[in-house]
């Protein structure tokens, strides 16, 4: 059975109360449209509406938190790119560079960039959260990439993170993660705890050819043998094979669901991510919003196993949130059509119904 991190308080993730969900869904059909013309915006403005169960949803200082870390697993060349590349995209994102800085910007969202566990100790800067918990993983081709006692500090530090942005009145919250290598730890995760052939799960993630894919696939293998990781313990599979920003994610998805925060899930890596946490508290899916399918091969398959209706399919596989952040204008797009659309009563519109 999953354990509960050791530091980590007693979660209370509840299903959405329900009880407003008929008042919601005759608000949305009485608006000026045929029922369910507006499509998944109907289904979005009623989970939003039973999140912060309100008839009136608002959205509140609404960021993207991205999480980086390095992954001792680049040893056995599972990436075109070198470990380095991990310090330098977070020096992008400090300095505004980066895809998920022009969304953000475009946008209006906030963006946080979290030192979960890059091999580099970078300066003070306003943007930057410094929550390392080591510099970078083990190997976990031959050891597990993690401790028990890290992988709960980097939970914990994902948790409070997330719970501060909570208590500062963040009420819509991407998640994004920048690691050379991740695709790598998310494609065993979900292999380990979906029980899926690994080839399925394993994709080209920066850019590998077809034998870099072939390889990358049989170092998952290996390595699963190595281990025989209990696929009925989430956090034990995270720790055998996940970074450090996907442990962080996971515990800040925790905590952000638990403050009745609407999670926008990004890709690949954030799914995986999200699918460990599903696995700790199966009621956080009630809170999350699948910003998009992405380019990479297992993302469509953990997609399925979580029952997700993605908002976009735009051929996506950059990460750092950026998904989220192109999905955002959709959620805004669901509270302003629930809170600014006529009625057929105060348009003075005739239903299609009427005699």
């Amino acid at each position: 059975m999953s354990r509960q991190p050791l530091s980590l308080p007693q979660l209370s993730i509840s299903p959405l109360d329900q009880g407003l969900k008929a008042a919601l869904q005759a608000k949305i059909d009485n608006k000026t449209k045929p029922r369910g013309a507006l499509g998944q915006l109907e289904s979005l403005a009623l989970q939003l509406g039973l999140i912060q169960q309100s008839l009136t949803p608002v959205l509140q200082r609404p960021a993207i938190l991205v999480f980086a870390g390095d992954h001792g697993v680049v040893e056995e060349g599972v990436s075109p790119y070198p470990q380095e590349v991990t310090r330098q995209m977070v020096m992008n994102f400090l300095a505004g560079g980066a895809g998920i800085n022009v969304f953000t910007r475009q946008h209006g969202m906030r963006i946080k960039v979290v030192d979960a566990g890059v091999a580099h100790v970078f300066p003070a800067h306003p943007e930057l959260i410094r929550a390392k918990v080591g510099m970078g993983t083990h190997n976990f081709s031959k050891m597990p990439a993690m401790s028990t006692q890290m992988c709960d500090q980097a939970l914990i530090n994902g948790y409070r993170l997330a719970q501060m942005e909570a208590a500062a009145g963040t009420n819509v919250m991407g998640f994004g993660e920048m690691g050379i290598g991740n695709t790598t730890s998310a494609s065993a995760i979900v292999a380990v705890l979906c029980q899926l052939p690994v080839a399925q799960c394993v994709g080209r993630g920066t850019g590998l050819d077809d034998a870099g894919v072939m390889r990358k696939a049989e170092v998952i293998r290996q390595a699963m043998a190595r281990h025989q990781v209990d696929n009925t313990d989430p956090l034990a599979v995270l720790a055998t094979f996940g970074g450090f920003e996907i442990a962080m994610m996971v515990g800040a998805m925790l905590g952000a669901a638990e403050k009745r925060v609407a999670l926008l899930i990004d890709g690949f890596i954030a799914t995986a991510a999200l699918l460990v946490a599903s696995r700790v508290a199966p009621a956080i899916l009630e809170y999350c919003i699948f910003a998009h399918c992405s380019d990479e091969a297992g993302h469509q398959l953990v997609l399925q196993q979580l029952g997700a209706r993605p908002l976009l399919n735009l051929g996506l596989r950059l990460g750092e949130g950026t998904g989220a952040a192109m999905a955002y204008p959709l959620v805004q797009a669901a509270v302003n059509f629930l809170n600014e659309m006529a009625s057929f009563e105060s348009a003075n519109i005739s239903r299609q119904d009427a005699s």
